[in-house]
């Protein structure tokens, strides 16, 4: 069985991809471990775990910036709602503990 030609042009743009995506991971991963520290200050400090006016300004200030970047602001704000309402899930969690 012969191999398949390899495209160059497109394993430059697949190695892009992939270094894109490992960066996502270790942005997310760090996001997060800052949200479980607001999430276990929050818990001790009596605060509620969702702030639904610190999301709206999130969301408003996030698609903001997806126009600007030529991103779909759809698309931004689905992303960040999933994000946020993990996060909130966590501050629930460090409540209960």
């Amino acid at each position: 069985m012969t191999e398949p030609h390899i495209d160059p042009v497109l394993s430059g743009f697949r190695r892009s991809i992939d270094n894109i995506d490992a960066a996502l991971i270790h942005i997310l991963a760090e996001r997060f471990r800052i949200t479980q520290a607001v999430g276990e200050h929050k818990a001790k400090s009596d605060l509620p775990p969702a702030d639904p006016d610190r999301e709206k300004e999130q969301i408003a200030r996030l698609r903001a910036l997806a126009v600007e970047a030529d991103l779909d602001p759809e698309f931004s704000e689905k992303l960040l709602r999933f994000i946020i309402d993990e996060v909130i899930r966590h501050h629930r969690k460090a409540q209960e503990s």
